[in-house]
């Protein structure tokens, strides 16, 4: 400020000289002179501009993260539960509806397949039907005749109109329409399940979700061949597309078998994609398989994943962590708040940050934590709930007036 005022004395006009009447060359050169003066005063006193930054926030460290491992390994994401979703019969494919990466819900039709031959056969199967109901009505009918037939001439033959072998004749006519009756029903039955096993088939032309996941990987397109007992190849596929339960998503790793006495089942476990490698996952040990690999000289072991995030994808590469067990009255972990690493400023050693108060920022020494990658552990200097700027820090001083960018 003393800079400003002293280049504001330079610029004052001396009075001690009086301008001349009627020298208007000197009138105007004060008056420039003044105007001079002006625009110096306005450059040198004006506001300096905000300069822009991002605001991040300051989240509290929980109590015991970062805990020493007692094993370390790497595997990869697996899903416990998927299938290649097929026909049971072979077809060619008439209308797809799957997409990779579609959700499906469980029993949703995901394609159909050309059953015109089918339909036709049903429709034959239906005629046959309808052939033995009428052919089993026809009997009953005649059935009805004959034993009304039989009663009169019982009538009849206790009158004595009528010989004994009329009565064994119509009595041999009941008894024969009853078994064409019977094997009519019969009939009716076995063209009943031939309906029944039309439209069955009919049914397996559709292809359809046996549960709820998603669609990877789409094998089939519309116009070729579906074969479940094909190996596949010259346009004949052995499915439509594979279908993928993300809720059953684990990580499976094989364990140096020398270490193995370190894992056990329920036991905790921190699992870092490499996609994500700041971010750590809550897991837990599922079961220990009770066999090993005698090439390798490992033991596989289910980890089970407390979270489920769009992010973890089946076939990740992923490290893992065996956490020791929590012990009553252990010591608690490191503690303090965690921000953007960005937003440390390294000033001769001295580790600053600028902590936003309204619009201008305050500067602050902090006192740092152990690394964590894209995040800075601060130990001292700063509380949660705080904001931290974000942006070009070499612009920044205290009480810096700055704008907030979104």
């Amino acid at each position: 400020m003393n800079d400003k005022s002293a280049l504001l004395g330079q610029l004052k006009i001396d009075r001690s000289i009086e301008p001349q009447k009627g020298n208007a060359g000197k009138w105007i050169a004060g008056a420039a002179a003044a105007a001079v003066l002006a625009a110096g005063a306005w450059y040198l006193l004006r506001p300096a501009s905000a300069i822009p930054v991002k605001a991040a926030p300051v989240m509290a460290l929980t109590s015991g993260s970062g805990a020493g491992s007692v094993l370390d390994a790497s595997g990869y994401v697996i899903a416990r539960r998927q299938a290649t979703v097929s026909s049971k019969v072979t077809g060619k494919v008439v209308e797809l509806l799957i997409e990779e990466g579609k959700p499906v819900a469980a029993n949703e039709v995901l394609a159909r397949l050309d059953d015109s031959n089918v339909r036709a056969q049903m429709s034959l199967s239906e005629s046959q039907l309808a052939a033995a109901r009428a052919a089993e009505a026809e009997v009953k009918v005649q059935l009805i005749e004959a034993e009304r037939q039989l009663r009169r001439t019982r009538e009849l033959h206790e009158r004595k109109m009528v010989s004994d072998a009329a009565i064994d004749n119509a009595q041999s006519t009941v008894d024969s329409l009853k078994a064409r009756l019977e094997s009519a029903a019969q009939n009716v039955s076995v063209a009943e399940r031939g309906v029944s096993v039309q439209r069955r088939q009919i049914d397996d032309m559709v292809g359809r979700a046996p549960f709820a996941g998603v669609i990877t990987v789409k094998n089939a397109q519309v116009g070729e061949m579906i074969s479940p007992l094909s190996a596949g190849g010259a346009g004949t596929r052995t499915g439509i597309g594979t279908l993928v339960d993300m809720d059953s998503l684990e990580i499976e790793v094989d364990v140096n078998e020398n270490f193995i006495n370190r894992v056990q089942a329920g036991q905790r476990v921190e699992g870092v994609l490499n996609a994500y490698p700041d971010w750590k996952i809550p897991c837990a040990v599922i079961a220990v398989i009770p066999t090993a690999d005698r090439s390798k000289a490992t033991v596989k072991v289910r980890i089970g994943i407390h979270v489920k995030d769009p992010r973890i994808l089946p076939d990740m590469g992923v490290r893992v962590s065996f956490l020791p067990e929590e012990q009553p009255g252990q010591a608690e972990g490191p503690r303090g708040v965690l921000i953007p690493a960005e937003a440390v400023k390294d000033e001769s050693g001295t580790s600053v940050v600028f902590v936003l108060k309204g619009e201008t920022v305050e500067r602050r020494a902090v006192k740092l934590g152990p690394a964590r990658g894209a995040q800075a552990q601060v130990i001292a200097g700063l509380s949660a709930g705080e904001q931290v700027a974000l942006g070009d820090l070499a612009k920044l001083s205290d009480g810096a007036r700055v704008e907030i960018q979104p």
